[in-house]
């Protein structure tokens, strides 16, 4: 098992993992408009993807988006994208590649927004402190 920053030079298995994430949970699968701009956000270091390696195949993922939070008053970043192909689960690959992506972004705290249903999961991997709720909006 290797854990490492996912490049543009893996972007084809990143595709894949993105495609199997939103199947998972019941999401339009991205379009190649959104994988493009995706690509440019990795580029220019909008979102950084961490991942794990397994006989040379991507078999799990995660991001951090880069912000500043006065949460603890320095760089923060918001955790997306963690999904692990199912046959690699309740290994400790979760438990790495969360503690992998903190340490290598260089950010002082990670947040999440997750569904109901995940709060556990999420819990299990130290992201423990609660700070009301997160809503989205778009225009």
């Amino acid at each position: 098992m290797e854990l490492i920053r996912i490049g543009l030079n893996r972007l084809s298995e990143l595709k894949s993992l993105q495609i199997a994430y939103k199947q998972e949970i019941g999401e339009e699968e991205p379009t190649e408009e959104n994988f493009q701009s995706l690509a440019q956000a990795i580029q220019n270091g909008e979102i950084l993807f961490y991942g794990c390696i397994v006989e040379e195949r991507l078999i799990g993922c995660c991001s951090v988006s880069p912000t500043y939070s006065t949460f603890n008053y320095q760089k923060s970043g918001v955790f997306e994208d963690f999904y692990i192909l199912p046959p690699y689960r309740h290994n400790g690959i979760a438990r790495k590649l969360v503690s992998y992506a903190y340490e290598q972004s260089g950010v002082g705290s990670l947040t999440v927004g997750c569904a109901n249903c995940d709060v556990e999961m999420y819990q299990s991997l130290s992201f423990s402190i609660p700070i009301g709720n997160l809503l989205a909006y778009d225009g």
